[in-house]
């Protein structure tokens, strides 16, 4: 063990002179009537009343020791490495109704099984709203839900542009993303015109020099999912899946969570503080002394 500060080890004098006085140097208390007499003495009672004497100053003996910074040479908890992850939420008007609500509980839950990641959300139909930007309060994700429902969006976002919303979405991170993995959910039912003409690629290949990768969960049949984001999500590594009813979403969250599961790097050996031990003994010290105020201490009679 070492300490932090070890110079502030040198006030343990003083409670450890305190004691000397308390327990040898005392005087002898006050003569009563009753004093006249012969006493039988008892070990037991004189060690039993000098612990709780000198319990007070033991107490500020270890507050100094915990002042001093007590550190030990510890193997710290692996820590979690931070992954990125976009939702990239469609609210067109073909999303309405059960549709959103599926998605949205799976986007919820999925948040909870991945607490310690950041996450976005971008909302896209014809245009795209950045809605909440990278973010490791889950909460707020969970919280904007209601938001994203497609039954309170305005006209202007009743198309759907998957090429624009995923180039919104690789901006934003590129310029929010810490280190760690780059994820981009997109949840969509829809085709999308802006994809064609070899557009996917292009995109694609933008997505994969910014190191990110795309899962698509196609909220429909999986006949109607387009071969175009079949394509671009395998180009960066990712997949794309259909997802009919809210089993089969939350099953695809689970499957991207397994694909894409959190990782963790291990700490090297290091200088940790060391208050566990000090703080069990103050614990027990104050006892100590909590018993002795109730009675068991020497009075000068």
């Amino acid at each position: 063990m070492t300490f932090a500060h070890p110079w502030v080890l040198l006030l343990l004098a003083v409670p450890v002179l305190l004691a000397w006085v308390v327990l040898i140097g005392r005087r002898p208390g006050v003569v009563m009537p009753f004093d006249h007499r012969p006493h039988r003495r008892s070990r037991v009672l004189r060690l039993l009343l000098g612990v709780f004497e000198v319990s007070p100053l033991a107490l500020a003996g270890v507050a100094i020791i915990m002042l001093a910074g007590p550190m030990a040479l510890r193997q710290p908890k692996d820590e979690r490495l931070l992954s990125n992850i976009e939702i990239c939420l469609d609210v067109s008007g073909s999303m309405w109704g059960d549709r959103y609500r599926m998605a949205a509980e799976a986007v919820e839950e999925f948040t909870k099984d991945r607490e310690g990641d950041a996450f976005g959300l971008t909302m896209f139909g014809s245009q795209q709203i950045r809605w909440i930007p990278l973010t490791k309060d889950l909460g707020a994700i969970r919280s904007a839900m209601p938001f994203a429902n497609p039954d309170n969006q305005p006209p202007h976002m009743n198309g759907t542009m998957i090429a624009a919303a995923l180039r919104f979405c690789r901006d934003n991170m590129v310029a929010e993303a810490m280190e760690g993995d780059r994820l981009i959910i997109m949840v969509s039912d829809g085709q999308s015109p802006d994809l064609r003409g070899g557009e996917y690629e292009r995109v694609a290949a933008e997505l994969r020099e910014e190191n990110i990768t795309l899962y698509h969960i196609h909220v429909a049949s999986a006949d109607s999912i387009p071969t175009e984001v079949v394509d671009m999500a395998q180009l960066t590594g990712g997949q794309a899946m259909a997802a009919e009813n809210a089993e089969t979403i939350r099953e695809v969250f689970r499957h991207i969570d397994k694909m894409e599961p959190a990782r963790y790097k291990t700490a090297g050996v290091q200088l940790m503080d060391n208050f566990a031990p000090f703080a069990t003994i103050v614990l027990v010290l104050a006892g100590v002394h909590m018993c002795g105020l109730l009675g068991m201490r020497y009075t000068p009679w």
